[in-house]
């Protein structure tokens, strides 16, 4: 393909004989001038360029090979090669201004594919696009990706929902692993990750994440760091630190990371700490100026060390995250609340509360008690471990291992006494084997397993201890033919809940399977298409809740009789990957049989009675992005998503309501961007709709429309890297509502936003 002259290039040279064997140094320059910082990522391992513009990676075997450089401004672009024997070879890339929509190696594919191969969305945030998403939960830092929006429970935390999918239909991982906190327990429990210590977080939507199990229905996140390190540093010592603060919540925080090595070790050490008031919200509020309880501090420290040889890596760290954030909406008036078969009764209250209200949130409550905001106070001791190696024996490629080991606790305080104790103790193993291609035929294999043992003592011990066991076996196969791949995929699981209450202890299976086909059907196109069918198996807190839930203002009942789901998708994908205009167009529709959600069967006053009940549901939607690159200086986004979900019938609603609750509305957004030299800036106007479409006992949404602007300059001292950015979100200052989040009135988003933050790499 032939490329327009560019005021941008960058050289990428591979000097495989200056460099030891079973190495090769790759160079990067813009326009001539050494590139410090850039990210370059190949099949067999990724570096980060040195003040020369050198990494140095595992060498590669002869053959066609991607090669992928993300800049230190966030630009990147991605190239084939082909490599024989120890030749020396030099490619030229052209490049425009940044592509949003660029492809990038996914490793959450298990088969390192980029986005453009993916049979199903899929949505990378690394480098400047990261920098400009990034909050301090990870829910907050996705909630503006098209399909993506988060339960939003006050300032410390957020989980993020996908296509309408949230809890443990969501699998968030860290670099493979399964990240063991609580937050899939309940809305007001954090995820135990740091945004702000991420390196990149790849979004995979749909069913086709199945081989992280079956109940990925909605998807996948998949959050990469550094603790780990891959690669020596070439000058023996690399890092970066990072400050920020904001207005909304007189934020202050601060991050480091720092990575040595010398021979074939290497050591990281990174933290973070961060100070957080309650933050405002916009004008016009009833309930004040700032949400009481949305504060949020947090300090996180970890120290790996790993050993890197020819084939591949093996390391461990240590990570220790503590948490004390307020719950916002917390209402004691509800306390000694309790069922009596299908109604509520509340001490000192009217019995005939429950049946009249479908909608009305009663913000009048007369509260029978006075308290400041209760709050959690959460600690996390994690140790990962994960290696790779190339080659071990004949016929298998690559091995690749993800474990993790997590003792997680929080405890939720009010008046200073320790309410409710949550612990999880949890680990979770899983190794992944890519057998040498037969053919056109290249595969992956392997099994996972985890174990949870969770309890909760106190108040709002709604869940009695249980002990969660599950373990699945995977395969996946492609198969490439000329323009076309296609992709097969098959996972059986088998899982174990043991209880301590009377309830009996469930036992289930499931097996997953997808089918999937991308289309080059021309130069910069693709066309994707995945039929999938999915069984997810109940989790412990839909058997066997019981119990009040005063953070979410709910009394909660599981079911010991659940079954397992059982989900029919379909996805279709059609992108434009390379060019002036790019975009990504997506469709779906999932049929979910036996779809276990918690229907409001009554209330009294605010206070829900939930039910875990079974139920056919249709999850149908389109989501997508278009960017055209007006001049080389600026570009023009139009974004949007819908999803519409609704029950099969209205049977056990009487009031023939199907549709389910917490579902986000429309939203669609357009943005500009520009880059000059070593400026860059963007304005963002976010239209979000309002949702009529409510679940009995649910009130409606009103839409509200957001503005975001921001501006960053990257530049270079003496060999040292920095990036200085300013973000102005919500400028005009509009209250609004997120109508996933169970505390939607008692939590309005934050109001305008002034983010001032500076990064130094060197």
């Amino acid at each position: 393909m032939k490329h327009k002259k560019k005021p941008l290039a960058l050289a990428l040279a591979l000097a495989l004989s200056s460099v030891p064997a079973l190495a090769v140094e790759i160079m990067v320059r813009d326009a001539g001038v050494p590139a410090s910082g850039a990210r370059v990522s190949t099949p067999h391992g990724s570096a980060t360029t040195d003040a020369r513009g050198v990494a140095l990676l595992p060498q590669l075997p002869p053959g066609r090979h991607v090669i992928e450089v993300i800049m230190r401004d966030g630009q990147h672009f991605q190239e084939t090669v082909q490599v024989d024997g120890q030749a020396p070879l030099t490619v030229t890339a052209p490049v425009t201004a940044p592509v949003t929509l660029a492809p990038v190696t996914v490793s959450a594919s298990a088969l390192s594919l980029s986005s453009s191969d993916m049979t199903t969305p899929v949505t990378v945030l690394d480098g400047q696009a990261l920098m400009a998403r990034r909050s301090a939960t990870l829910g907050e830092t996705l909630s503006s990706e098209p399909g993506i929006t988060s339960t939003h429970f006050g300032g410390g935390a957020s989980r993020p929902i996908i296509r309408g999918q949230d809890a443990a239909r969501v699998k968030v991982l860290s670099d493979g692993s399964e990240v063991q906190d609580a937050s899939s327990i309940s809305p007001d429990h954090a995820v135990g990750l740091e945004p702000m210590l991420a390196e990149r977080i790849e979004v995979l939507r749909g069913p086709s994440a199945l081989l992280y199990g079956g109940g990925a229905v909605g998807g996948v996140v998949n959050v990469l760091d550094r603790k780990i390190p891959t690669a020596v540093p070439e000058n023996g010592v690399e890092g970066e630190v990072e400050v920020r603060g904001n207005t909304g919540a007189n934020e202050g925080a601060g991050a480091f990371g720092l990575t040595a090595g010398t021979g074939r070790f290497a050591i990281r050490a990174e933290g973070l700490k961060r100070d957080s008031g309650d933050y405002e919200v916009g004008r016009g509020w009833s309930g004040g100026k700032r949400v009481d309880g949305s504060y949020n501090k947090t300090e996180t420290a970890s120290l790996g060390m790993s050993y890197i040889g020819d084939s591949g890596f093996v390391g461990v760290s240590y990570t220790r995250q503590r948490n004390r954030y307020g719950l916002a909406g917390h209402d004691h008036s509800y306390e000694g609340c309790h069922p009596h078969g299908a109604s509520l009764h509340c001490p000192g209250s009217d019995e005939d509360h429950e049946d009249h209200d479908h909608g009305d949130d009663h913000d009048d409550h007369d509260h029978d008690h006075v308290h400041g905001a209760p709050y959690v106070r959460m600690q996390s001791d994690r140790w990962d471990v994960r290696g790779e190696t190339r080659n071990p024996f004949a016929g298998i490629a690559k091995i690749r291992f993800r474990a993790g080991l997590t003792n997680y606790k929080h405890d939720e305080i009010d008046d200073d006494i320790i309410s409710t104790t949550f612990r999880n103790k949890s680990h979770d193993a899983r190794v992944e084997l890519e057998h040498v291609p037969v053919g056109n035929l290249r595969g992956v294999f392997g099994a996972q397993t985890s174990r949870r043992d969770f309890s909760a003592i106190g108040e709002e011990a709604y869940v009695l201890p249980t002990v969660t066991s599950n373990h699945g076996v995977f395969v996946l196969e492609e198969y490439r033919m000329g323009n076309w791949r296609f992709e097969a995929g098959l996972r059986h699981e088998w899982q174990t809940v043991t209880s301590e209450s009377n309830q009996p202890d469930a036992s289930h299976r499931g097996t997953s399977g997808s089918v999937g086909v991308v289309w080059s059907f021309a130069p910069q196109y693709s066309l994707g298409m995945s039929l999938s069918r999915s069984q997810r198996l109940p989790t412990a807190e839909e058997l066997y809740a019981n119990g009040l839930h005063l953070a979410t203002t709910t009394y909660e009942r599981g079911n010991a009789n659940l079954k397992r789901e059982t989900a029919s998708n379909i996805d279709i994908t059609l992108r434009k990957h390379a060019g002036p205009t790019t975009f990504a167009l997506s469709a779906f529709h999932n049929r979910i049989g036996d779809y276990i959600y918690g229907r409001t069967t009554a209330t009294s006053d605010r206070l829900q009675l939930i039910d875990y009940v079974q139920q056919d549901a249709t999850f149908t939607g389109v989501e997508g992005q278009v960017r055209h690159q007006l001049t080389p200086v600026f570009g023009v986004t139009l974004f949007g998503d819908y999803v519409r979900a609704r029950l099969d019938d209205a049977s056990g609603n009487p009031g023939g309501n199907r549709n389910l609750p917490r579902i986000a509305p429309h939203r669609y957004g357009l943005r500009v961007d520009a880059r000059w030299q070593a400026w860059s800036g963007q304005v963002e106007w976010i239209q979000v709709g309002r949702q009529s479409k409510v679940a009995d006992f649910e009130t409606e949404t009103a839409g509200y429309g957001m503005l975001n602007v921001g501006v960053g300059y990257n530049g270079t001292f003496q060999s040292t890297g920095y990036q200085v950015y300013l973000r102005a979100n919500n400028l005009t200052d509009r209250l609004a509502y997120r109508h996933t989040s169970f505390i939607k009135n008692a939590a309005p988003l934050m109001g305008r936003n002034i983010v001032l933050g500076m990064r130094v790499m060197f």
